[in-house]
C-alpha cells in the first residue's frame, strides 16, 4: 500500500485543487449565466430544430425554467422560434447566427485562464499540461 505525507493525500490535494481551480476560475454570477447559456444554446444546436422539452432534457432543468431561458435568449436574438410543420402546437427552437458566432466564441472565463498561462515559463506550461493528461485519463 502507498504511503501519503499528510499533504500528499488525496483528500489534501483534492482541497488544494479546488482553492487553485477556484482562484484561477472565475466563478462569479457572471461566468455561471455564461455557462448556462452556452449549455442552452450547444443543446439548442445539438438538436436542431429542437422542441422545448429535448432542450429541457438535455439540460437537465424543468420546461418552465428552460422556456423562460430560451425567452432571454430570443430577446437577445441568438435563437428563433418557428411553428413546426410537423406539429401545430409546438415551436422548433433553431439557433441565429449570431447564436452560433456566440456558442463558437471562446467562453471569456477561457480568456482569463489563457493570460493567466502566458505567463507560466515553458517548464510549467508542460508541468500543467501533463497534470491535466493526468486528470483527463482519470475522468
Amino acid at each position: 500500500m502507498q504511503q501519503f505525507t499528510l499533504s500528499h493525500t488525496p483528500a489534501a490535494l483534492a482541497t488544494r485543487f479546488t482553492t487553485v481551480v477556484h482562484t484561477w476560475v472565475a466563478d462569479g454570477a457572471a461566468e455561471r449565466a455564461e455557462t448556462a447559456r452556452r449549455k442552452l444554446l450547444s443543446a439548442i444546436a445539438e438538436r436542431e430544430p429542437a422542441t422545448l422539452n429535448q432542450v429541457a432534457d438535455a439540460v437537465g432543468r424543468g420546461a418552465p425554467a428552460v422556456s423562460r431561458s430560451v425567452d432571454a435568449l430570443v430577446r437577445s436574438g441568438l435563437v428563433e422560434r418557428q411553428p413546426d410543420p410537423n406539429h401545430r402546437r409546438r415551436l422548433a427552437l433553431r439557433l441565429t447566427s449570431a447564436g452560433r458566432d456566440d456558442l463558437n466564441r471562446s467562453p471569456a472565463s477561457n480568456q482569463m485562464l489563457r493570460a493567466k498561462l502566458e505567463r507560466l515559463a515553458q517548464s510549467e506550461l508542460r508541468a500543467v499540461e501533463r497534470a491535466i493528461e493526468i486528470l483527463e485519463r482519470g475522468l
